[in-house]
This record gives structure tokens, C-alpha cells and sequence, in this order.
């Protein structure tokens, strides 16, 4: 039997690999899910978001400022009932810039009663 992490997982996957994460926001996270940057937005605020408001608005502004050309989606990689890992790889052009750019990120999720309670991404700061 599938656990509820790894379900959640594939489910986030499958729909990250879509192109649908307002899916996933709706279905699989819970309304007080935090969210963990690695490190604050340059333009500021904090590297922290909370409730799913604050996170739809963080995939409302990143919409806004990137194109992405190609995206690809490692995962899930379960830890326990409760956590699973997902690899992101993405190749953006900053709208404002112009500056076209590859990353890599490794997401944490933490799942609690059916739902995405907390999000981390591990990603290079350049610190």
C-alpha cells in the first residue's frame, strides 16, 4: 500500500510535469501550509510564506517576472509517511532582464493529515 506521502508525491508530479500547479494548490495543500525559500526574494520580504493565500501569491509573481521554456520533474522521493523530496530543473528567461537562466532545486514537503503543511527548497543562494 501506497503511503500518504509518496501518494501525495506522485500526485504532485504528475501535475508539476502538467504544467498544472494551480491543480496541486488546490487539491493537496492544506490552508495553513507553510512555505521555506532558501533564502529571501531580492526584491524583498521574507524567505517565509505562510497559508495557502501567501503561496498562491508567490506562483502568481513568479507567473509574472519568468518564462519558462523546459521544466523537468525528478520525483517523488519519500522519506517516511510524512515527507517526500521532488528534484525541479528549469530553464527561465527573467521577463524585466532578459537574462536566461538554468536551476536546480531540491523540494522538501512535509504532509500531515492528507495535506502539504510545509514546503522547503534547497537551491544555490550565492552566498
Amino acid at each position: 500500500m501506497t503511503n500518504p506521502a509518496q501518494k501525495i508525491g506522485e500526485q504532485l508530479v504528475e501535475h508539476c510535469r502538467k504544467g498544472d500547479a494551480a491543480w496541486c494548490l488546490d487539491n493537496l495543500y492544506a490552508n495553513d501550509a507553510v512555505s521555506v525559500e532558501a533564502a529571501a526574494n531580492p526584491e524583498g520580504g521574507s524567505a517565509v510564506t505562510e497559508g495557502l493565500d501567501g503561496i498562491r501569491g508567490k506562483h502568481a509573481w513568479w507567473d509574472a517576472n519568468f518564462e519558462v521554456h523546459s521544466a523537468h520533474v525528478d520525483g517523488p522521493f519519500p522519506h517516511g509517511e510524512d515527507r517526500f523530496g521532488v528534484i525541479f530543473e528549469m530553464d527561465t528567461t527573467d521577463k524585466n532582464s532578459g537574462q536566461r537562466s538554468q536551476m536546480k532545486e531540491l523540494a522538501v514537503y512535509h504532509v500531515a493529515d492528507g495535506k502539504i503543511v510545509r514546503e522547503e527548497f534547497f537551491y544555490p543562494t550565492g552566498a
